[in-house]
């Protein structure tokens, strides 16, 4: 099976052990597919060393607006030791290469004055970057959007809209480091630096997004796994990143409907062929849990 199946085909597995076969290469989404942003979903290390003991490789793609190590790290609290993968990218490691290479034309443009929407916990982002951040659009050369914040609040865009629309007048291009519209934590639904960037673009600001379901993230993704394409599975739960990101790229893609989609599809399987059918994607199978 492929990734170019028509969405008829799409299996549900109870467990990634119906399909470890087929593949020799994971690309493994975080948040929604191995963890919910506070705890890892039950059975999942024991999935993750179950590929490694077949021995399978295993890269983690994120779309955190964070560096990788960073990311690597809140694995290893959660449990998911090194050892039970090759990788971990993220868009905010590739965000970082953008910007500190700028050889890109469109990075290559950017002033070094960034006016940083998100919250504190992603200011990583900028270590040993030659940028300078300011604190009003005024200042700014561009906007550098990691998300929402806890003090403005997680529900709703209306808290930024004052600054994102001083940002439009000012002519200042965005950097979206998360293409992410909505997440799931702990159960409750928050809007992501996605929604951000769209209300952004929708009023005609630049905007450059950097990840899933874009293709040049996935590019340092298939220099780790070293894996013919025709032999790599994506893994993720949402639609519009990680199973169009997938199609993208030409991988098969194992849909999670227990993630982000959960309160819409549940376990109805016909359900989800048609919604993937109306997004005009393919996933080769269908799972509830990432369980082995």
């Amino acid at each position: 099976m492929t990734a170019q199946q028509t969405v008829e085909d799409m299996q549900q597995i109870t467990g990634l052990a119906a399909l470890a076969d087929q593949y020799d290469g994971y690309i493994i989404d975080l948040w929604g597919t191995v963890h919910d942003g506070v705890q890892p979903y039950p059975g999942v290390v024991a999935c993750l060393q179950a590929l490694r003991a077949s021995g399978k490789k295993i890269v983690m793609l994120s779309n955190a607006p964070r560096p990788a190590d960073v990311v690597c790290a809140q694995l290893e609290m959660f449990g998911i030791s090194r050892e039970l993968h090759d990788g971990v990218m993220t868009s905010g490691e590739e965000t970082r290469r953008l910007l500190k290479a700028r050889t890109d034309p469109w990075f290559a443009k950017l002033g070094p004055k960034v006016l940083h929407i998100g919250g504190t916990h992603d200011l990583g982002l900028y270590d040993g970057l030659d940028v300078q951040r300011v604190a009003q659009p005024a200042d700014a050369d561009f906007i550098m959007n990691t998300g929402p914040d806890a003090e403005r609040g997680v529900g709703s865009l209306d808290p930024y809209l004052p600054e994102l629309r001083a940002c439009f007048e000012r002519g200042l291009p965005m950097i979206c480091a998360n293409p992410d519209m909505v997440v799931v934590k702990g159960g409750k639904r928050q809007i992501c630096a996605g929604a951000l960037a769209a209300f952004y673009a929708e009023q005609g600001g630049k905007v450059s997004w950097i990840g899933k379901p874009y293709p040049r993230v996935y590019e340092p993704v298939f220099e780790m796994l070293n894996v013919p394409r025709q032999r790599i599975l994506a893994i993720g739960d949402a639609l519009a990143t990680d199973m169009r990101g997938a199609a993208a790229v030409g991988v098969a893609g194992l849909w999670i409907l227990g993630g982000i989609h959960q309160e819409m599809i549940g376990d109805d399987i016909q359900l989800a062929q048609e919604e993937a059918k109306a997004a005009g994607l393919a996933p080769t199978a269908a799972i509830k849990r990432l369980v082995w």
